[in-house]
């Protein structure tokens, strides 16, 4: 029992230092000129789609909830932001070039065909990003459209 107590003494000191360590979580401006609603004129429904279920990860927009305050959990939400603003980051979409945003819409309409986007493990804890069949179709056919046109 002494070695529990000594265990889990020492567990709560590791937790309570960790929190000291910091966490970037500050948002970079947006400039609306260069946001991907924007420069499309997106419509409304496929902008409350594209906020509900894409903005937190793949914006300067994110939301953070209470629980990224928390270490480690913060550390593994910051690198999940990070890592989704790296693979399409739609507060910056005027400021890239034509083929990255041509690659990046292609892989958006696969990722939202396979619901591997939103990821599950973002949608369990955030129900409201679950987009229905229809939202995805109308995600995909908005896509879809941008490719056609080649006015990326």
């Amino acid at each position: 029992m002494k070695t529990f107590l000594n265990f889990l003494y020492w567990f709560l000191i590791v937790v309570a230092v960790i929190q000291f360590i910091p966490i970037y979580r500050t948002n970079k401006p947006v400039n609306k000129k260069a946001d991907f609603v924007r420069i499309y004129n997106t419509p409304q429904n496929i902008q409350k789609i594209l906020r509900k279920g894409c903005y937190d990860c793949h914006s300067n927009e994110t939301v953070y909830p209470d629980y990224a305050y928390v270490a480690p959990i913060s550390w593994s939400i910051k690198h999940h932001v990070n890592e989704g603003r790296e693979h399409l980051n739609l507060s910056v979409w005027g400021d890239l070039n034509r083929d990255l945003k041509k690659s990046m819409l292609e892989k958006s309409v696969h990722s939202i065909k396979d619901y591997t986007m939103p990821m599950p493990g973002y949608i369990s804890k955030h129900p409201d990003a679950n987009l229905t069949k229809a939202e995805r179709t109308l995600l995909e056919n908005y896509f879809g459209d941008i490719l056609k046109t080649g006015n990326y």
